[in-house]
């Protein structure tokens, strides 16, 4: 991913949609009145949440059923543009709350009540990137998922 000197602002609401709209609008995507919604209930619901949960929260707002394969669809658009994060071992996903910049995925998991906290250590996913390397293996999306109690769940 390369190191990052910057403060990271971490956007929630109206201000985390419009970057994620810029973002997307800026790879050469169309933000679409179905994708808004899809990423709006992604980043209510503040917890990793899967395909099925989120087609549902849409769906109750569209006052018409979503199908999970069309979310699933902008889901992986969202993740190829970096709006989305994906817990692969929940396979749920989860707002990025900073879309306009690129970190390997560190996550913190909570066992108890499901948070998960997106870390960000270029260090780290440097030494990561370095091991793979080191036995000849290109790692293309290295993530990382810590599983434990969160502070509030100790």
């Amino acid at each position: 991913m390369g190191k990052h000197d910057h403060a990271h602002i971490e956007a929630r609401g109206v201000p985390l949609a419009k970057a994620a709209r810029d973002a997307l609008e800026k790879a050469g995507e169309a933000w679409t009145d179905m994708r808004a919604q899809i990423f709006d209930a992604v980043a209510e619901i503040g917890k990793p949440a899967s395909a099925y949960e989120i087609a549902d929260i849409v769906s109750q707002k569209r006052g018409r059923r979503v199908a999970p394969n069309s979310v699933y669809r902008i889901l992986d658009l969202f993740v190829a543009n970096n709006l989305v994060r994906r817990v692969e071992s929940a396979n749920a996903f989860v707002a990025n709350s900073h879309p306009g910049c690129l970190h390997d995925c560190i996550f913190l998991i909570c066992d108890q009540c499901g948070a998960a906290v997106h870390v960000d250590n270029d260090r780290l996913s440097d030494e990561v990137r370095a091991a793979a390397e080191a036995t000849g293996f290109a790692a293309e999306r290295p993530v990382i998922e810590v599983r434990g109690k969160c502070a509030e769940c100790q």
